[in-house]
């Protein structure tokens, strides 16, 4: 994706949605939620001074997305975390998009993914999100990707 020709329309949309919703639901499991530990937990701390930090900006940023897009947690090569969000099926591996690094978390915040049982309440469906983050999967590929 990150020499992908972004005037190719369908490659773009297709191909982002293929892999922003491999990463969502590869990011979530029925045992999920709580908190991260290890080092990612540690660069948690570390880039956002702490877990409720880092948890209003992943929020902030899937509820403040205008439309239809996604919130990403990702990582830079050496550790650093960043949060960001982008629009349609764009993804941080896109040229152009605005925040880089790799994709390592990502919440849909399409209204598809959450209308049926939170209607207009974004922000309900981002706050329960947060009980089905799979972060040993999340530990893994910031693990391999750092």
């Amino acid at each position: 994706m990150l020499t992908m020709d972004m005037s190719n329309g369908a490659l773009r949309n297709n191909g982002g949605g293929y892999f922003n919703h491999c990463l969502f639901w590869k990011g979530m499991s029925p045992d999920g939620g709580g908190h991260p530990s290890g080092s990612l937990a540690e660069a948690i701390d570390r880039d956002f001074g702490s877990f409720e930090n880092f948890k209003n900006a992943f929020s902030n940023a899937a509820a403040t997305q205008f439309g239809s897009g996604w919130a990403w947690l990702c990582v830079h090569d050496g550790g650093k975390l960043e949060v960001c969000s982008s629009a349609n099926q764009d993804n941080p591996l896109m040229p152009g998009i605005g925040c880089g690094g790799t994709p390592i978390l990502g919440l849909d915040v399409w209204e598809h993914a959450y209308y049926l049982n939170y209607q207009n309440r974004r922000p309900d469906y981002i706050e329960a999100f947060f009980n089905v983050i799979n972060w040993g999967q999340v530990q893994t590929d910031y693990d391999v990707n750092k």
